[in-house]
């Protein structure tokens, strides 16, 4: 079982920028492709960015160029950073290891952006 904890989330004006930051117990976390999700009302979840073990990264195309996803093995933490934050990216934020997801997800951390 792997617990995940997420934080950094608040309320934002567009054109802003937030940090967001995942702590996983699992112990082997430096082995795992690692994601960023995120969940707006009404619609599924999606896969937002992904740094792999080998620190390469990959980002759906609506948040190329203004997120940025990065890891700490040590700490065992994957973070996220967010600039020129726009109404759309309003949803709840979720890190779980890359597609296959592990079955546990933590709470996730609310990112409001107001326009």
């Amino acid at each position: 079982q792997v617990q995940l904890v997420e934080s950094g989330g608040g309320l934002v004006q567009a054109g802003g920028s937030l940090r967001l930051s995942c702590a996983a117990s699992a112990s082997i976390f430096r082995i795992y492709n690692m994601g960023w999700y995120r969940q707006a009302p009404g619609k599924q979840r999606e896969l937002v960015a992904v740094i792999r073990s080998d620190y390469s990264t990959n980002y759906a195309d609506d948040v190329k160029g203004r997120f940025t996803i990065s890891r700490d093995n040590a700490k065992r933490t994957v973070y996220l950073q967010m600039n020129s934050l726009k109404p759309d990216d309003t949803a709840v934020y979720y890190c779980n290891k890359s597609p296959p997801p592990w079955n546990d997800w933590g709470q996730g951390t609310q990112v409001t952006v107001s326009s």
